[in-house]
């Protein structure tokens, strides 16, 4: 049990780290009121306001990661991650000779590897969570070494080579997530009950081609009325709403189209949703397999290991989504398959059907119930 257990978790760089990671600690929190908790990120990254803002003890240590491609600044800057990793290992072991953890859990990003490589020499139960279809190099180093490796996809084990079994957890979603209905949130939204919603984003910063090829899929469709788009452009798409008015689309008097730069109810948005355009972080993954929802995947080819295009065939091979992959990706592209989706409604509803299968609702139990047997 964990009662009176110390448990430390290091994880930052992004919320598709972070925030499975405080979904654990929460769960932690909430059963075993006595456990003490640490976080350990960095002080540039969102942990650093994430982390305190959910209540939950927060040190910091000084690294980044490698810069690929070369370029003199990048040289000078690589330079510096060297000097930090090399001390970012005496940081990580003053914060564990301090805490004295049971166990130490890392989630991904660069943070981890420190800190759970430290933990390890100095004889501490390690274990490592991949969001990921297809691991990161933090993350197929620690695997190496680490108690337990979890995982959010049974792909990613091919990739790996763990000191021990790995264990297929998922990836924890939020609870509004799961149990938001349908109904209710069409009529919080405003929208019509009965016409297909489609639901598309490309990340709080926005993804400039998914921002094309919806704006060229409204403009196409809003005179169809068979359907309702609502559309998130990220912080880089405030130059959406111009452009559809520049292509016929008058804002101002279409009650089928809701346009916003980010959205904050994605429990509600989803659960009202029939098909979700959109990237393939894991997160946004799991989140669309816990509601059900049809999909079209545009993997973004711009992160390490290229692993939203992993991501994204875990579904694809499941039957439970759609891949475009941005090399191949039109407005005129994403038209087509919208149109087929939506005259082909028993097709919609399956690809729904297939990504519920595959989602795990209990994947912070899962997780819990490893920290607690390694502890």
């Amino acid at each position: 049990m964990l009662d009176n257990k110390k448990i430390l978790f290091a994880t930052g760089g992004t919320g598709g780290h972070i925030n499975p990671a405080l979904a654990v600690a929460g769960l932690i929190r909430e059963r075993y009121p006595s456990a003490q908790i640490l976080f350990v990120g960095t002080a540039e990254k969102m942990e650093s306001r994430l982390v305190p803002a959910a209540g939950f003890d927060f040190k910091t240590i000084d690294i980044s990661g490698f810069q690929r491609s070369l370029s003199l600044e990048n040289i000078k800057r690589n330079i510096g991650t060297v000097s930090k990793l090399l001390r970012s290992s005496s940081q990580a072991k003053k914060i564990l000779e301090d805490f004295k953890p049971d166990v130490a859990v890392g989630f991904g990003g660069y943070v981890s590897g420190p800190v759970l490589r430290m933990a390890s020499k100095l004889g501490i139960p390690t274990a490592i969570h991949e969001q990921n279809a297809y691991p990161g190099v933090t993350n197929k180093t620690l695997a190496k070494r680490a108690d337990r490796v979890m995982l959010t996809v049974p792909d990613a084990e091919k990739y790996l080579d763990p000191k021990n079994p790995c264990v297929i957890t998922g990836l924890p979603v939020r609870g509004e997530i799961i149990s938001a209905d349908r109904d209710i949130s069409r009529a919080e939204l405003g929208i019509d009950p009965d016409k297909p919603l489609i639901l598309s984003m490309g990340g709080s910063l926005g993804a400039r081609t998914i921002n094309e090829g919806v704006t060229a899929l409204i403009a196409a469709k809003h005179k169809d009325n068979d359907c309702t788009f609502l559309h998130a452009t990220g912080q880089y798409g405030k130059w959406v709403p111009g452009k559809l008015e520049e292509m016929g689309v008058d804002l101002s008097t279409e009650k089928n189209i809701i346009i916003r730069e980010y959205i904050d109810d994605m429990y509600r948005c989803l659960a009202a949703a029939d098909l979700v355009i959109s990237r393939s972080g894991a997160s946004s993954l799991s989140e669309i397999e816990a509601a059900g929802k049809a999909s079209i995947l545009i993997p973004s080819p711009n992160v390490a290991e290229n692993h939203q295009y992993h991501n994204a065939m875990a579904l694809v091979s499941n039957g439970a989504a759609i891949m475009i992959e941005e090399k191949d990706f039109s407005g005129e592209k994403l038209i087509n398959e919208v149109n087929a989706l939506l005259k082909e409604p028993e097709r919609l509803k399956e690809l729904g059907e297939n990504a519920k299968k595959l989602a795990v609702l209990n994947a912070s139990e899962k997780i819990m119930a490893v920290i607690d047997e390694i502890a």
